[in-house]
Parts: structure tokens; C-alpha cells; sequence
């Protein structure tokens, strides 16, 4: 399984010279499985730069699957070059949403907030039923969970070959949100996991300020990958207001901990352009 990050900020999209090196775009992630089918999560601004890629590589077949409607997580998508061509075919898998999604991606291009309607772009589009406990796409099982968060949503565990990938942006581990589940609940789904990318946005005095936003501080994170047995924890959701050096403090302060604990977890920020392969 080929993972890679094409924007791994929170809330909103940034820009400066102290972005550099974990990038301003907002969520997306691009799967690449065994089978040589593409899986996208998420349609945030990093999917304008994935959307140019795959017309570079001529690949215009893929999967569509988002965690929630938030704006950082859709934004992205009336600029997902692809969607215009008439090669392209999308499979858009409707869970979180149900029968909400087509309505969703309708409204992120309505007038008069975008001058093009969804209603005329080139892709053949096809909705996949919304999925229950599990679902598979090619070479990859799929196992959806909710997350804690306003509004709710929706994680992911991806398997290939007995190797497995948790995906759980936007969830907040110290306080249960209706629909969300209790701490204990995502260590067993993350028991064993090879790849855990969890929100981190804050500092806990910052989460003290938050509580109830929907965020993770990054030390519940960590405990929650000590406690999972996790191998490689990549801290994700990073702060819009967070520079690089601010986040390279927050790793290193992760790192101490492990040392302090003797375990082998490995842990990072995921920064946009990071390919990880399991």
C-alpha cells in the first residue's frame, strides 16, 4: 500500500515562508493499492495538486471516500482537474453521507459561490452504496468507524496483505461528541495498526481553551498509539496558526516521551508530499 499526503493542514489553507516544510493545504490522501486502484480520501486543497498529477500520469479512474463535510475537507474539489475531462470516472462512496453526498459536492460548486455547476463537469460519476461495517476495494479492506467531532464522521482502516492504516483526522479524544466514541473504543480499532494518522491540532493549554472543538490535543494521540500498540504514529490536522519550527518542537517532545517510555514507536507530522509505504 502506497500512502501519500497532499495537504495535511487544519481549518483553513495557509501560506508563507513558515509553512515551508509541512505544507498549507488542507486534507487529502492518496491510496495507491496492490490491485493499482486509486483511493482518495478527501477533498481539501491539497487535491488540486494530487488532480494534477494524475493528468500528468494519464490515470483519470479512481475512488472518492471523505471523512466529513467540513469546509477543509471539500474545498478542494470543484479544483480536482480530473473532474472536467470526460475520461474521468469517479466512484464516490457515499458513507458518511448517504444520499447527502451528491446534494454536498452540489452545493460546494452553487451558484454564486462558484461559476461552474456541478451538474457540468466532463466526469462520469458513480455513487457506491453507503458502506456498513466493511467494504472492499480491490487488494484493500475498509473498515469505517465515527469519529468524535461536530457534526460527526467518519474513520477509516485500510488493510492490504495483513498491513494496516488508520486514518482519523478530526477527532477529539478527550471528550465524546453525540455519535463519537469513548477513548477505549479507537485504542482497539487501532490495536496493532503499522500506520496511524491521528489529529494532533493542539498543545494541551490550547485544548483546555478548545475542548469540544473537535481536536485532539497531540499527547492524547500519542497515548492513544501507546495504548493501541501502534507502530508509526503521524501527528495530523496541524494548526493553521502552527509554523514549521513550532511543529518540529511538537515532534521532538513526542520523541522524548518514547524515549522516556522505551518504546519502539516511531512518530511524525505528516507534512504535504510525505509518501509512506506499507
Amino acid at each position: 500500500m502506497y500512502i501519500k499526503c497532499w495537504g495535511s493542514r487544519g481549518s483553513v489553507p495557509v501560506s508563507g515562508k513558515e509553512y515551508v516544510k509541512y505544507g498549507g493545504d488542507t486534507t487529502c490522501l492518496e491510496i495507491r493499492t496492490k490491485s493499482d486502484d486509486i483511493i482518495i480520501v478527501d477533498a481539501g486543497t491539497g487535491i488540486r495538486k494530487l488532480g494534477n498529477q494524475l493528468v500528468r500520469e494519464g490515470r483519470y479512474v479512481f475512488h472518492l471516500i471523505f471523512t466529513h463535510a467540513h469546509w477543509d475537507h471539500v474545498m478542494g474539489f470543484p479544483f480536482f482537474k480530473p473532474i472536467y475531462s470526460k475520461d474521468c470516472e469517479i466512484r464516490m462512496h457515499r458513507c458518511p453521507f448517504s444520499e447527502y453526498l451528491k446534494k454536498l459536492l452540489s452545493k460546494v460548486m452553487e451558484y454564486p459561490t462558484f461559476p461552474v455547476k456541478y451538474s457540468d463537469i466532463g466526469a462520469k460519476v458513480f455513487y457506491e452504496e453507503a458502506c456498513s461495517d466493511q467494504f472492499e476495494i480491490g487488494s484493500v479492506t475498509i473498515t469505517p468507524i465515527k469519529l468524535s467531532h461536530p457534526n460527526t464522521g467518519t474513520g477509516f482502516k485500510f488493510v492490504e496483505d495483513g498491513k494496516s492504516f488508520v486514518f482519523l483526522t478530526d477527532n477529539e479524544l478527550g471528550f465524546v461528541h453525540p455519535g463519537g466514541l469513548p477513548f477505549e473504543a479507537y485504542a482497539e480499532f487501532c490495536s496493532g495498526a503499522d500506520l496511524l494518522f491521528h489529529d494532533g491540532e493542539y498543545q494541551p493549554e490550547e485544548y483546555e481553551m478548545f475542548m469540544t472543538w473537535g481536536h485532539s490535543a497531540y499527547t492524547h494521540a500519542l497515548d492513544l498509539a501507546f495504548e493501541a500498540g501502534v507502530k508509526k504514529l503521524g501527528l495530523f490536522h496541524l494548526n493553521q496558526e502552527r509554523a514549521d519550527w513550532q511543529v518540529d518542537e511538537i515532534v521532538e517532545n513526542c520523541k522524548h516521551r518514547i524515549a522516556e517510555k522505551k518504546s519502539s514507536l516511531e512518530c511524525c507530522a505528516v507534512r504535504a508530499g510525505a509518501v509512506f509505504m506499507l
